[in-house]
């Protein structure tokens, strides 16, 4: 474990010294299924290793000065798998909230949980409203946990609410923009995230912040999620580093 403490703290000094620190880090965790199955553990094993690796991603973000996390907890594709396992992830969901509520208030973390929560069971959204009062109050680092979250249907609920202000008469339709989009989104008011993360190796986007990851640079990792700690995220933050970021533009010099 020192050995792991040792290489973290060498790697938040390379950071440190490299450049700019992303403002928004997202991450999609992924890996818990199969961290488990190696291991011969049931999947819900692999789950609670996971909320581990949440810990470290946010002590790794509030070390680099990050302002905003949002990790993809459980998608709205999830609810076709087993009752069980659903079972258990929101049980993981209320022992999450009942473990880390009172010391992401003290660090000043401040919870938003975005997704479609009116499918949440009642002790579910119980839990999600409990974290979000406990830490209403965090400055610091931004934590937004997307639970029954999907981009796309995110993006239709959007287009929903613009058509109903248009007919109720508060918007013309050649007055929507990107901006009334933004909106209407979960994530209005959040900033687009800078940086996005996949473990475990697989090269797709799984219908997660479809919009906002624009412009995002992306780092895969064949890394499972819950073996994802904070000498991890600062590799990933160095590889971002090395990023020339031009948003479409030309820079200065180049010949392309």
């Amino acid at each position: 474990m020192s050995e792991q403490r040792t290489n973290a703290e060498e790697l938040l000094a390379l950071v440190e010294a490299s450049g700019e620190i992303p403002r928004h880090v997202a991450v999609i965790m992924d890996g818990n299924g199969r961290w488990a199955a190696e291991r011969g553990l049931p999947r819900r094993e692999g789950h609670r290793a996971g909320m581990t690796s949440v810990r470290e991603m946010v002590k790794g973000c509030l070390a680099t000065g990050i302002e905003y996390l949002t990790v993809y907890a459980f998608s709205t594709e999830n609810w076709k798998r087993p009752a069980a396992e659903i079972s258990a992830l929101m049980r993981l969901l209320r022992e999450y909230v009942n473990r880390e509520k009172n010391e992401l208030s003290e660090k000043g973390v401040r919870v938003r949980v975005i997704g479609e929560l009116d499918r949440l069971s009642r002790s579910a959204r119980g839990a999600v409203d409990d974290i979000e009062n406990t830490t209403r109050e965090g400055r610091t680092l931004n934590l937004q946990l997307a639970i029954s979250y999907s981009s796309r249907r995110e993006l239709v609920l959007a287009a929903r609410a613009l058509a109903e202000r248009v007919r109720r008469g508060e918007l013309l339709p050649d007055q929507i923009g990107e901006e009334e989009l933004e909106g209407e989104l979960f994530t209005s008011g959040i900033p687009d995230p800078d940086l996005l993360i996949r473990t475990s190796g697989e090269f797709r986007i799984s219908n997660f912040l479809l919009w906002q990851a624009a412009y995002a640079e992306l780092y895969v990792t064949a890394v499972l999620w819950p073996d994802f700690d904070r000498a991890e995220l600062y590799s990933a933050i160095l590889e971002f580093q090395k990023r020339d970021r031009r948003f479409g533009k030309v820079t200065t010099g180049a010949d392309r």
